[in-house]
């Protein structure tokens, strides 16, 4: 379920901001939401770190490589 939230906002800068959402078939609330998702997404260092092991983990695996092979690297590094 969502929940609402009440926000204050100069009523032209509202005004501005629904008659650009309509143009782009949105609503204030939906390009609201979008700024909101995006803040986030920007700031959340946890969401950031696994999507960039993610990231890497499917470059590894382009690659050819597998897991007994990052292993023996992670060993053999390790060992020096």
């Amino acid at each position: 379920m969502e929940n609402q939230i009440i926000v204050r906002i100069d009523p032209k800068l509202k005004n501005k901001a629904s008659r650009l959402a309509k143009t782009e078939g949105k609503n204030l609330s939906k390009i609201i939401r979008e700024l909101l998702e995006s803040y986030v997404k920007e700031r959340d260092i946890e969401t950031y770190i696994d999507d960039l092991w993610t990231r890497i983990g499917n470059k590894i695996s382009e690659a050819g490589y597998t897991k007994k092979d990052i292993n023996k690297v992670i060993r053999t590094v390790r060992k020096k």
